[in-house]
């Protein structure tokens, strides 16, 4: 449906960026949804959960590539980046404790500790509050692929 690529070096050199990328990207998919405000809202807080993340933990330099499809109800995001192994494995440890039967537990653990934010709270809060269904992969080039598939609304309503 749609694409966006930029320099990983550009996006992680301001925060807002993260904003800033989501609400685009929620407003570009939302124009024929129900409730549309409703929709982007959702959708954009989603979407800067997961480039949050990318934005804290990804590898040196390369290219983000975004992407999103709808598929009837479901909404599904990829996000390819630069990681290497150890930023690879962040992603695997985190992915492992949404399947887990503790995932809430360790998610509220996590949002609410005293220490540095975990690296995986904000995928925690996709799984638990979102309902999304998150996968990694390797993409080649010392690149991994971050899938999340959500369903932000019921096609019945």
């Amino acid at each position: 449906m749609l694409q966006m690529d930029l320099d990983i070096g550009d996006f992680c050199s301001n925060w807002a960026h993260c904003d800033l990328f989501s609400a685009y990207l929620a407003r570009m998919v939302s124009h024929n949804r129900l409730d549309s405000l409703l929709f982007s809202n959702l959708y954009s807080s989603a979407l800067n959960e997961l480039l949050e993340t990318v934005f804290r933990v990804h590898g040196n330099s390369g290219k983000l590539e975004c992407s999103v499809r709808r598929q009837g109800g479901l909404d599904r995001i990829e996000l390819v980046f630069p990681a290497d192994e150890d930023t690879f494995a962040v992603y695997r440890e985190a992915i492992d404790k949404l399947s887990g039967k503790d995932a809430e537990k360790l998610y509220l653990e996590a949002l609410f500790t005293e220490d540095e934010p975990d690296a995986s709270l904000g995928l925690l809060e996709l799984g638990v509050d979102y309902g999304a269904r998150l996968a990694i992969d390797r993409a080649g080039d010392g690149r991994m692929c971050l899938v999340a598939e959500l369903t932000l609304e019921d096609e019945n309503e």
